[in-house]
């Protein structure tokens, strides 16, 4: 199976985005990055891609009078690039139901939380602040609604005593640049498919179902 052309959306440093790039360069990984492309022409994670050797480029979302206009563009440049999967990678655009029909089981996205608790920002906090005992990360296949889609691969992490929103958000993030590469290898090596909205696996994945992990001290 050739590699399939992934595009990473970024809109501020891009740590995930780095992961994913490093991951790619491994000869027998089954996506190879052919594009990283941010909203913000000031963000950070563009130099860090372009450092590494990948093409990047800018689609301004304050240039477009209106989101349409923003997103035809962004899809524009997308299959200019010959994209087959979109990774959302701290990208803080909120996208369109247009959009994400365009690129229906296409796009995948990344959330701090195990989904689906916690949706939005400050989930580190919440976390605490519930009292749970297991926090995480969740891949997930993008719908219209705001961290809500079909659950690819989650990673647990234990909650510790004394833990800040800092220091269990530090353990979250180690979880996710172990995580989504693994989870987008699944996706382009066609291991996963979503039947009535729940993600199957294939007879014979090449990581168990689920990939639950548990990284803790």
């Amino acid at each position: 199976m050739a590699r399939r052309r992934t595009a990473i959306l970024i809109s501020g440093r891009g740590t995930n985005m780095t992961a994913l790039i490093a991951a790619s360069m491994e000869p027998d990984y089954p996506a190879e990055i052919s594009l990283v492309l941010s909203n913000r022409p000031e963000a950070p994670g563009l130099k860090r891609a372009s450092d590494m050797g990948l093409a990047t480029d800018v689609v301004d979302h304050k240039a477009f009078e209106t989101k349409p206009d923003f997103e035809a563009a962004l899809t524009a440049r997308l299959e200019a690039a010959g994209t087959d999967l979109i990774c959302l990678a701290g990208f803080m655009r909120l996208v369109s139901e247009e959009f994400v029909d365009h690129w229906h089981d296409r796009l995948i996205n990344i959330h701090p939380s195990l989904l689906p608790a916690f949706t939005g920002l400050n989930t580190h906090a919440r976390a605490l602040d519930a009292g749970v005992k297991l926090h995480g990360c969740t891949v997930h296949y993008v719908r219209a609604a705001m961290d809500n889609g079909p659950i690819i691969a989650q990673a647990a992490v234990p909650v510790l005593p004394g833990d800040t929103a800092d220091t269990l958000g530090e353990r979250v993030l180690a979880a996710e640049h172990q995580l989504y590469p693994r989870a987008l290898a699944l996706v382009a090596r066609e291991e996963v498919r979503v039947v009535d909205e729940l993600v199957k696996f294939s007879d014979t994945p090449s990581e168990p179902p689920g990939l639950l992990m548990s990284l803790g001290d």
